[in-house]
């Protein structure tokens, strides 16, 4: 099995690049079928983990559609800090627009809680959560997450935008911590 080093972890290979790429395309087809008839829905990335899930939705989508992107923190090393730091915000109206959230991976769910708690103050019309990943072992919330790819269980992984301490965001493939 595929393994690599980051630092001083050993991760090995848990969800195939190929995998990945098929749950993001069904994804995006049911995405296209709840959204093709809305007027520009607005998709909001939360950087950095979604960017690689992001761009390849996209290539999906093929409605008249915009997207931003809302940078948060909520990780050191390996563990959740449980606290969210906003460091880069949207720009874009929301008000009476549907809105569709991009998160790599949801698992306590106090990050996704805290961003959909901010843009419903802005009164969009409409949003749902879509998440390639989901932790339903460490989720502690209770709103509904509309669009999952995956779930998996509750191990620390990196790849395909996730990372530790910054490291193997650029891995195809996703892996999960083995020391």
């Amino acid at each position: 099995m595929k393994q690599v080093k980051l630092k001083d972890k050993e991760f090995r290979v848990s969800i195939p690049a190929a995998k990945i790429q098929e749950v993001v395309g069904e994804m995006a087809k049911e995405i296209n079928k709840n959204y093709k008839d809305k007027n520009i829905p607005l998709f909001i990335s939360i950087l950095n983990g979604s960017f690689m899930f992001t761009a390849d939705l996209f290539k999906h989508i093929d409605f008249t559609c915009e997207v931003t992107f809302l940078k948060l923190t909520s990780y050191k090393g390996t563990s959740t800090t449980g606290s969210v730091r906003q460091l880069i915000g949207v720009n874009e109206s929301i008000e009476g627009r549907d809105v569709i959230v991009l998160e790599d991976i949801v698992d306590t769910g106090i990050t996704i809680e805290q961003i959909l708690g901010q843009l419903k103050s802005f009164e969009p019309a409409s949003v749902k959560v879509a998440s390639l990943l989901f932790k339903p072992e460490a989720y502690q919330k209770d709103f509904k997450i509309d669009y999952i790819g995956m779930e998996i269980p509750n191990d620390f992984i990196v790849g395909y935008g996730l990372d530790y301490d910054g490291l193997g965001r650029n891995l195809a493939d996703i892996y999960t911590l083995i020391s």
